[in-house]
C-alpha cells in the first residue's frame, strides 16, 4: 500500500531515541525536534530520550548540568542524558560518544510505547536500542530514521582501511536489518541500503527532510549586508553549517587565497557555523582578505544572513558522494538564492540540484573550478535568478514540513499495525 494513502487518526505512544535535539540548530537535530513536535501537535503522546546539546561545538551547552535532566518543549516530554563528548571527534572519540549515550539508553526506562523510533546518526546507540528492544517481552516495533549511511561515510572519507569498512558495512546491515522498518531521506539512500546493506526494499521508506526554519518577516538585505561588512558590489559566497572533515573546506580557503592573488577583491567567501575543523581553517586562512568566518546564529539572524548572500555554497570533500544529503540544502532552496556545489557530479548532492533546478555543480577539491563557478553565477544574473526561483519553487512543492510529517505518521502507524497483525498469527 502506498505510504501517502495509508492514514490513521489513532493516537500513538511514540518514544524517540536520538542523540541530537533542540536547542542544537544544525545537523539532524532540527528534523528530530520538528518531527517530535509535529507528531505531538497531532495528538500523539511523544517522549524523547536524547543527549545533552553539544554539536557542532563539541562542548556540552553550559545551561545543562547534572547526570540527567527532564523538560517539556512544545508538548514533547524530553529526558536528556549526559554522555562523553570528545574534544577532538576522531573515530575513537565518536565511538565513545555514541557508546556512552547508548549505555544510558540501555539503562533507562522507555515507557509503554506503541512504537520506538531511533535516529541514526548515532548508529552505535541505535544498535544498542534495537538489540534491547528485540530482547524485550511484548516489545513494540522499532523503526530507524537514517539521515546518514555510516558505512558509505567510512568508505568515502577513507576514515579506515578496507577491512574496517567491510566490518562497518556488515554491522550497519545487521542493525538496520534488525529493525522492523527503516526510513531514509533520499531515493539514493534506498538504493544503497538495498544493494549495499541487503535490506529488503519493501522495508525501506523514503521520506525527505523539509525546510525546518520558520517563515519570518522580510529581511532588510542591504542592512544585513552592511552589518556583516559586505558592500553592495561584493559577491558574497556563503557556506553555512558544520565545518567538519567531509565538508573539505580547505578547498574554500584555497579558492579565497586564489581570489586574493587574482585581485578579485569583490569576492567574499563566508564560512558560517562551527565544527571540529574550524580552528584549523582559521589558522590556514590568516591574512586572507577574501574569507570571513561567522559563528552559529539564532534562526532569524541565520535566515537573514543566508538571504543577504549572492551565492550559497555546498562544498564536499572529493570522494564524498553518497553518504549523506547536506541538510543545508533545504534552507538554501527556501531563500531564492542560487546554489553552487563543489561536489561529485554523480553524487546525491548533484542529483538533488538537478532535480530541483536550484544550482550548478563544479568539480570538488579544485579551487580554480570553484572560483570559475562563482564568476559564472556572478556574471549571469539571469541564470542566477532562474536557479534561485527554481530552488524556491521546489522547496515549496516538495519539502514542506506538513507533507513530511504526514508520511512519518503513516509510516509509524503502519509499523504498529503490522506488529499487531504479526502478534495475532
Amino acid at each position: 500500500m502506498a505510504m501517502e494513502a495509508y492514514r490513521s487518526n489513532r493516537q500513538m505512544r511514540i518514544s524517540v531515541l536520538g542523540l541530537h535535539y533542540a536547542p542544537e540548530v544544525t545537523g539532524n537535530a532540527p528534523y528530530t525536534s520538528g518531527l517530535a513536535t509535529g507528531l505531538a501537535k497531532r495528538g500523539h503522546d511523544v517522549q524523547v530520550l536524547t543527549g545533552y546539546p553539544h554539536y557542532p561545538s563539541w562542548k556540552i551547552d553550559h545551561r545543562y548540568k547534572g547526570w540527567s535532566s527532564r523538560e517539556t518543549l512544545d508538548g514533547v516530554a524530553i529526558r536528556r542524558f549526559r554522555h562523553y563528548v570528545p574534544a577532538a571527534p576522531n573515530s575513537i572519540g565518536r565511538v565513545l560518544l555514541e557508546s556512552t549515550y547508548g549505555a544510558r539508553l540501555l539503562a533507562a526506562r522507555w515507557g509503554r510505547a506503541d512504537v520506538v523510533l531511533c535516529v541514526s546518526p548515532a548508529l552505535l546507540s541505535s544498535a544498542i536500542a534495537v538489540a534491547r528492544n528485540r530482547l524485550t517481552p511484548k516489545r513494540p516495533p522499532v523503526g530507524v530514521l537514517v539521515q546518514d549511511l555510516y558505512s558509505l561515510g567510512i568508505a568515502e572519507t577513507k576514515a579506515a582501511g578496507n577491512a574496517a569498512s567491510n566490518l562497518a558495512t556488515r554491522f550497519e546491515s545487521a542493525v538496520l536489518g534488525g529493525a522492523d522498518g527503516i526510513s531514509v531521506v533520499h531515493e539514493r539512500f534506498k538504493s544503497n541500503a538495498a544493494k549495499r546493506l541487503a535490506i529488503p526494499e519493501d522495508r525501506i521508506s523514503v521520506i525527505r527532510n523539509w525546510m525546518h526554519l520558520q517563515e519570518t518577516t522580510e529581511h532588510d538585505r542591504r542592512q544585513t549586508r552592511a552589518d556583516r561588512g559586505w558592500k553592495d558590489t561584493d559577491t558574497v559566497v556563503l557556506h553555512a553549517g558544520n565545518m567538519g572533515v567531509k565538508q573539505g573546506l580547505d578547498n574554500v580557503v584555497a579558492a579565497a587565497k586564489l581570489a586574493d592573488s587574482q585581485t578579485r577583491r569583490n569576492v567574499i567567501f563566508v564560512l558560517m557555523g562551527d565544527g571540529n575543523q574550524r580552528r584549523a581553517l582559521e589558522s590556514a586562512a590568516k591574512g586572507v582578505r577574501c574569507l570571513q568566518f561567522i559563528g552559529s546564529l539564532p534562526d532569524e539572524q541565520f535566515q537573514a544572513t543566508l538571504a543577504a548572500a549572492d551565492i550559497l555554497l555546498v562544498n564536499e570533500r572529493p570522494g564524498v558522494s553518497e553518504m549523506s544529503v547536506p541538510s543545508k540544502l533545504t534552507s538554501y532552496f527556501s531563500t531564492g538564492i542560487p546554489v553552487l556545489a563543489a561536489s561529485s557530479p554523480e553524487g546525491t548532492t548533484a542529483n538533488e540540484l538537478a532535480r530541483s533546478g536550484g544550482g550548478i555543480v563544479v568539480k570538488p577539491g579544485d579551487p580554480h573550478q570553484l572560483l570559475d563557478g562563482v564568476s559564472r553565477l556572478a556574471s549571469d544574473l539571469t541564470l542566477s535568478r532562474t536557479l534561485g526561483a527554481s530552488g524556491k519553487r521546489y522547496c515549496s512543492q516538495y519539502l514542506s514540513e506538513e507533507h513530511a510529517i504526514d508520511q512519518y505518521e503513516s509510516w509509524l502507524q503502519r509499523l504498529v499495525d503490522q506488529s499487531k497483525q504479526g502478534a495475532r498469527r
